[in-house]
């Protein structure tokens, strides 16, 4: 069965979005992710826009704050260590983009959330910063016929 061209765009994008979110921690620019979907960096851009509501970078920035989230609940390590660990090349960066994000510092979530002993992927489903949801792209795995 051959794929519509909007089918096969929307494939290219999601294996990018799983790149990212597979390597979140690494630097990952703009062409290399681009060169994963097939497309010119300026298409790259403008579709990821267009499928998941915001930009490749943002969505990068959120998943790792979702990771640090994660981290800070469930270790003691240093909220530095967390920055590095989660792929921010600072801890002011992490401390600004964690508070636009979630709405407070990295040391204050902490300190409000006391560790859950859940699977991390409740963790993620529950903690999730959301925006208004409201025209955003959201993903579902599907179980189809010969899906392996």
């Amino acid at each position: 069965m051959e794929l519509s061209p909007r089918e096969d765009l929307n494939r290219r994008m999601l294996r990018a979005r799983d790149e990212m979110d597979r390597r979140y921690a690494e630097p990952l620019d703009i062409p290399t992710l681009a060169a994963v979907a097939h497309l010119s960096a300026s298409q790259f851009g403008r579709v990821f826009k267009e499928t998941y509501g915001e930009t490749p970078h943002r969505y990068l920035q959120r998943r790792r704050v979702e990771r640090a989230m994660t981290l800070l609940r469930q270790t003691d390590r240093p909220v530095t260590d967390v920055a590095w660990d989660v792929g921010f090349a600072s801890l002011g960066t992490l401390s600004r983009t964690f508070s636009t994000v979630v709405g407070c510092s990295p040391s204050e979530f902490r300190a409000r959330h006391e560790p859950v002993h859940v699977p991390s992927c409740f963790i993620a489903a529950w903690t999730r910063p959301r925006e208004g949801a409201a025209g955003t792209a959201v993903s579902e795995k599907r179980n189809t016929p010969g899906a392996g």
